[in-house]
């Protein structure tokens, strides 16, 4: 079964107990540094920050009455640990989560703190992988893929359906791009409305930590069947627009979902309606991206 609208539609009832309908915020500085009309779907004050807690939990209580015995498992860099962790303990199952030594001290404190069996690998997907295949070998669990799974993808789409919903005459919205999840359940959910999706420049070791992994070939497809327009940004970008945002509208976000501010920065959108997903705001803030000479050279690059 492929996700379409009415798949969103069905998420939106699912877990409507569960999730924050968050506020859709708008700043006159930001239109300004834009150049369009902005309306932020604000995600970052979602529960546990980031708008991967409607996917984990479609998918948790999409799960049988035996599935869900067994408990849930994934591999994730923070945000889908912490939200899966804490849409398993509100259906009362255990959460195995794997996560990379790499991974931010204060996402790897959230995960637990959230109820999840943490257990940390080396930092590659293949890394990932195989330690999560030995959890689900010793567990049993249910695998929740980040992105890579109908319920999650159906679950993603439902921020832009309830933005869509409070701004029905948006010209475009705009997505970051890791995994593709939140922007294929996007595309599904607003269809015909252009999407634009943000992705680093150097996937590898981006500051844009929740973006660090490529689509799935479902995802991709997706993308590919709503001519999703997709804009590169480098890490001054990155690192440039989080702090505009955190500087003009005084909202805590994150660098992944500074990729959508920067895209829709760079899009030259003229005066267009325009959503923003903004997709998470969990920072260490011990290791902001500005404090170093390094990122202040970065952040000199992009104001020009």
């Amino acid at each position: 079964m492929s996700v379409d609208r009415a798949r969103v539609d069905e998420a939106a009832v699912r877990i409507a107990p569960f999730v924050h309908r968050t506020p859709v915020l708008r700043s006159h500085a930001l239109d300004h540094w834009v150049d369009a009309h902005v309306f932020v779907k604000a995600e970052h004050l979602q529960r546990v920050g980031a708008f991967k807690y409607r996917g984990a939990t479609n998918a948790v209580q999409s799960l049988t009455e035996s599935g869900a015995r067994r408990g849930v498992a994934a591999h994730s860099s923070g945000n889908h640990g912490a939200a899966l962790a804490l849409a398993a303990d509100a259906r009362g199952v255990p959460a195995y989560v794997v996560m990379p030594k790499t991974a931010s001290t204060a996402k790897r404190a959230a995960v637990r703190r959230y109820g999840a069996e943490v257990t940390l690998c080396d930092d590659s997907l293949d890394a990932r992988r195989a330690v999560l295949a030995e959890v689900l070998d010793r567990t049993g669990a249910v695998e929740i893929h980040p992105f890579d799974d109908e319920r999650v993808i159906a679950g993603a789409g439902t921020a832009a359906l309830e933005l869509t919903q409070e701004v029905p005459d948006l010209d475009v919205v705009v997505t970051p791009i890791g995994g593709g999840g939140l922007c294929s359940g996007t595309c599904v959910a607003v269809a015909p409305i252009r999407v634009i999706g943000g992705t680093p420049r150097d996937r590898a070791s981006t500051v844009a930590d929740g973006l660090r992994t490529g689509c799935s070939a479902r995802t991709k497809a997706i993308l590919d069947e709503h001519d999703v327009e997709q804009i590169v940004v480098d890490e001054a970008d990155i690192v440039g627009a989080m702090r505009v945002v955190w500087e003009r509208t005084k909202q805590v976000i994150e660098p992944s979902a500074a990729v959508a501010f920067a895209a829709a920065h760079a899009a030259k959108l003229d005066g267009a309606r325009v959503g923003v997903i903004c997709s998470g705001g969990n920072v260490d803030l011990d290791a902001l991206p500005w404090s170093s000479a390094t990122s202040r050279q970065l952040r000199r690059s992009a104001r020009g």
